[in-house]
């Protein structure tokens, strides 16, 4: 998911979920009755402005990819059980040459919104311009075989990869198909005035402020928006966000605060919706140099705290407490990965043990500094594991750093700028999204600071598991994988919080995805969001 330079952007996409400074505007687009009072018209609050990159080639951030979704078609899309279905596409992908091929074939009559009709020369674009214009989302497709992938006619598009890859279906033809021509005549406009096949056109976007977006009165598919257009600002921080809602100045929230959810539940007019997500929080240690990169020092720091206890207490149930680097939501797509087997080995709170640990392997006068983006949830938790250090004898200090000096920092593998950062990934339903973006070697530097250089066959598991197709194999390396993690805790997992959001009463027929870059899901075959009369 990146060019070998980790760029600023990633790196906020990297520690998503926290908010940063962004314009707050009141609702304005429902006249004298506020948001919602005028039409079928909906303002949505989110947590993060866009970046501004709605180009899908380029799309890194998931604030603009929840416009991005709205404004383009996917060849297929997540449905509410992260499951892909055919949009674009005909049906299933064919599958040839022991998946090193896909045949997909594209519906009839499905345009842009320029009138410019869907073809199998956009998909072959789509999936190799981030490899031939090493965009932020080249690893991503760097499987792709680009000098062979091509149209086989007009409706027919042939993918061929430079290597078996088991999680293709699953997440590379996931993807948002964009406008070749119209792309490839300029780039940069395309970027902030993109035309997509999606079910809303682009109308507008104000930097820090908000984008609009409008209903494509000519869309090709149904169902057809009920909401006539949609203006996306965000609130700085939670309680800006909860505040909108309470004074309805918004129609609708992303991301509920865990302290606002009863509060919020009970209120009349104000409904919450919850779901699980794949989306993964943890605590990274320094492998590369400094205290931590000793397994006993890693070991004694997890030892300190109980995760457990901090997540029921700071998240209740808006999160699930985690052991292991893949999200419950993934294990139960058919992995059935050993998870009690890992919340047996991994390391929890024993501060007898995390002493006897500490003061046998931590360096003298040992004061490590853990960094944290400017979220109160993750800026909780690295307080939490400093004071405990505290406790057993040494000194920890929390920084929270804004996103872009967070980005150029904790990939630095420096000691004096980090030996612990805690950061979150947002991923999908394939284990390879988990593990070999933020594990493998190939990511130092990159999409991982930890530097973890594992036994023998570590990195080697993860680069065969992510070049394999069959399912019963994959599994075996990536057990193999996570269990040299649980043991030897490069990266102490935390939780994986749920994708929440609130509206008011008079928003009909929302529904939470499981996807945080679906959210909010304004139309599909499950749901149609509109606006009651009031």
């Amino acid at each position: 998911m990146g060019p070998n330079q980790l760029t600023a952007t990633r790196r906020r996409l990297l520690a998503s979920g926290a908010a940063v400074s962004a314009a707050a505007i009141g609702g304005c687009i429902g006249g004298d009755g506020g948001p919602g009072a005028d039409g079928q018209h909906l303002d949505y609050t989110q947590e993060v402005s866009p970046d501004g990159d709605f180009d899908p080639v380029v799309t890194f951030d998931a604030y603009s990819a929840q416009i991005v979704n709205l404004v383009f078609d996917g060849l297929y899309e997540y449905d509410f059980t992260l499951k892909p279905q055919p949009k674009l596409a005909a049906g299933e992908p064919e599958e040839e040459r022991d998946g090193q091929r896909y045949i997909v074939e594209l519906v009839d009559g499905a345009t842009f919104h320029n009138g410019d009709p869907v073809t199998a020369e956009d998909v072959v674009h789509t999936l190799t311009a981030p490899v031939e214009e090493e965009t932020q989302n080249m690893p991503t497709y760097e499987m792709v075989d680009v000098e062979n992938t091509q149209p086989v006619d007009e409706q027919t598009a042939q993918i061929d990869l430079a290597y078996p890859y088991g999680a293709f279906t699953e997440l590379q033809l996931v993807s948002s198909i964009v406008n070749a021509e119209v792309r490839q005549n300029d780039p940069d406009a395309y970027n902030t005035d993109p035309v997509g096949s999606g079910p809303f056109t682009f109308k507008e976007w104000a930097s820090d402020e908000y984008v609009e977006i409008e209903r494509w009165g000519d869309y090709w598919d149904e169902p057809t928006p009920e909401l006539e257009s949609v203006r996306f600002e965000a609130a700085e921080d939670d309680a800006g966000r909860v505040s909108q809602i309470l004074a309805g100045d918004t129609d609708a929230i992303a991301t509920v605060p865990p302290d606002d959810w009863d509060n919020l539940d009970s209120e009349n007019g104000v409904e919450v919706y919850r779901t699980e997500s794949p989306s993964y929080m943890y605590v990274a240690f320094n492998c590369n140099e400094g205290g931590t990169t000793d397994q006993d020092v890693r070991r004694g720091v997890a030892h300190a705290f109980s995760l457990d206890e901090f997540v029921n207490q700071n998240l209740g149930e808006s999160a699930i407490p985690l052991e292991s680097p893949i999200p419950p939501l993934v294990d139960n797509l058919g992995w059935e990965f050993p998870m009690d087997e890992w919340a047996e080995t991994a390391p929890g709170y024993d501060p007898d043990r995390a002493q006897e640990l500490l003061d046998g392997a931590a360096p003298d006068d040992w004061n490590p500094t853990i960094i944290v983006p400017p979220d109160d949830i993750r800026i909780a938790l690295g307080e939490l594991i400093a004071s405990r250090l505290d406790e057993l004898g040494y000194n920890a200090e929390v920084q929270s750093l804004d996103f872009a000096t967070l980005g150029e920092t904790y990939v630095t593998g420096n000691a004096d700028d980090y030996e612990m950062y805690i950061l979150g990934w947002t991923g999908g339903p394939d284990p390879d999204v988990y593990l070999y973006n933020l594990f493998h070697e190939d990511n130092e530097g990159i999409s991982q600071g930890h530097f973890y250089e594992g036994s023998g066959d570590f990195h080697d598991n993860i680069l065969e598991a992510r070049e394999t197709v069959d399912q019963e194999q994959r599994r075996e390396l990536y057990i193999n994988v996570i269990d040299e993690i649980v043991e030897q805790v490069p990266v102490l997992p935390a939780y994986s919080p749920h994708n929440t959001m609130a509206a008011q009463s008079y928003v009909q027929n929302v529904q939470a995805h499981p996807a945080v870059a679906y959210n909010p899901r304004l139309v599909s075959e499950e749901t149609n969001v509109s606006i009651e009369e009031q």
